[in-house]
């Protein structure tokens, strides 16, 4: 990936990050998410007392992306730390995000995870979903 993309994508999770929902486990996350056409789609976790109806920042780029009519990705930056305080983990995506990412973004699909805008490691989701499970699978 071109680095003023990358640095454009943790900028946005960045951004996104501050506009989390976390009143619960005071862990904020953002995400930033590239389409095939160039437009980035943001999104932040949101929390709910019944834990198990969350959503992470991820998938709720993925969402809204989806529900926009995108279909094709490319990228997607995530940075994650306690509310109040810069990232000082990277903050990986859980296996429901990464499920999400094989269905729409495909084992090429690349994943920059940040701690700030020169901190970062980047992957291919191959690396982070080895032997995923998507629509080729049960054609």
């Amino acid at each position: 990936m071109e680095k003023q993309r990358r640095e454009e994508l943790i900028a946005g999770a960045l951004e996104a990050r501050e506009r989390a929902y976390a009143p619960y486990s005071h862990y904020a996350v953002g995400a930033a998410l590239l389409t095939a056409e160039g437009e980035i789609y943001q999104g932040c976790n949101v929390e709910n007392a019944s834990y198990g109806v969350s959503c992470c920042a991820e998938r709720t780029a993925f969402f809204k992306a989806v529900s926009e009519g995108r279909r094709q990705f490319q990228a997607i930056a995530v940075a994650g730390g306690m509310e109040g305080c810069a990232p000082v983990d990277y903050a990986y995506p859980c296996g429901i995000c990464r499920q999400v990412m094989q269905e729409l973004g495909g084992a090429d699909f690349i994943v920059v995870v940040a701690k700030s805008r020169e901190d970062f490691v980047e992957y291919r989701l191959e690396e982070l979903l080895p032997f995923g499970f998507g629509g080729e699978s049960i054609k």
